[in-house]
């Protein structure tokens, strides 16, 4: 210390072990504590999730009970129209399937694998392979 540097502060005065097991320490704590608030975070958003989720499904009953409203609704007052509630009923019923068919129709074609081919990476596959070809034998 007679040079004029000051002396060093406690409990820093150890060895390069000493440092490195300190280092080594505290990086072990610091990984533990990461991955405690990792843990804690992750567990939040799943219960996040699954509120959400709750949430979702709580409204599709709801939706479903206030559509069968509508449609006995929409068949008593085509019974008013008609002047008869079966076939009121029936008409209601026959555009319902109708709908219904064609979604699932229209649900059947955009599942098909023929729609989930990557045709736009096919396609620039084959423009790079070609140029690429061009360029080694040109």
């Amino acid at each position: 210390m007679a040079n004029g540097s000051p002396p060093p502060p406690p409990g820093s005065g150890g060895s390069i072990q000493s440092l490195v097991g300190d280092a080594l320490r505290e990086t072990s704590d610091l990984a533990r504590k990461e991955i405690a608030l990792f843990r804690a975070e992750m567990t939040n958003n799943v219960r996040t999730l699954f509120l959400g989720l709750a949430c979702f499904m709580g409204a599709a009953v709801f939706g479903v009970v206030a559509l069968l409203i509508l449609i006995g609704a929409f068949v008593k007052w085509l019974a008013t129209v008609v002047g008869s509630e079966w076939l009121s009923a029936l008409i209601v019923g026959g555009v319902l399937l109708v709908v219904s068919i064609g979604m699932a129709l229209w649900g059947r074609s955009a599942m098909s694998l023929s729609t989930l081919a990557p045709t736009r990476t096919t396609r620039q596959v084959r423009q790079d392979a070609q140029a690429l070809s061009e360029r080694v034998s040109g």
